[in-house]
């Protein structure tokens, strides 16, 4: 497979102190270009940015095999040993989970182990991977 682009993705944030405290020091993203009013953040090679918007907030849900997914969200795919040890980490944190660390699609292509938490702000987080990262695309 080759390697991908890195995407960009802004989003709102109602706090950049909050922002920063959970991107960077909790998900362990580095800080890049930053101003009074946004932050950028390297998320795993790409890059998000959090503008602040006091206002921000949307959470309306979809059901995915049998949980109900924040329809606006983001995240990243990771290797299976990565996405253990972010579960670990949140979890040793004391991380509410809007869906808890589990495997979806169980003996479907599909497969997966996701977990899914909101930022300070309420922007929601999907963590996720594939026993089998072929299987990203698989129908």
């Amino acid at each position: 497979m080759s390697a991908m682009p890195p995407f960009h993705l802004a989003f709102p944030v109602t706090s950049l102190a909050a922002a920063r405290a959970f991107y960077g020091d909790l998900l362990g993203c580095p800080e890049g270009r930053s101003s009074e009013h946004w932050v950028d953040f390297d998320f795993h090679g790409h890059q998000i940015v959090a503008h602040l918007a006091p206002e921000a907030g949307h959470r309306e849900t979809s059901l995915v095999d049998g949980d109900n997914v924040p329809v606006r969200h983001f995240g990243v795919v990771l290797s299976m040993t990565q996405w253990q040890a972010m579960a670990e980490r949140l979890k040793v944190a004391g991380t509410t989970f809007v869906i808890e660390p589990h495997v979806r699609f169980k003996g479907e292509v599909g497969e997966q182990a996701t977990m899914f938490l909101l930022d300070p702000c309420g922007n929601a987080l999907e963590f996720k991977a594939f026993e089998d990262p072929a299987r990203l695309f698989a129908r």
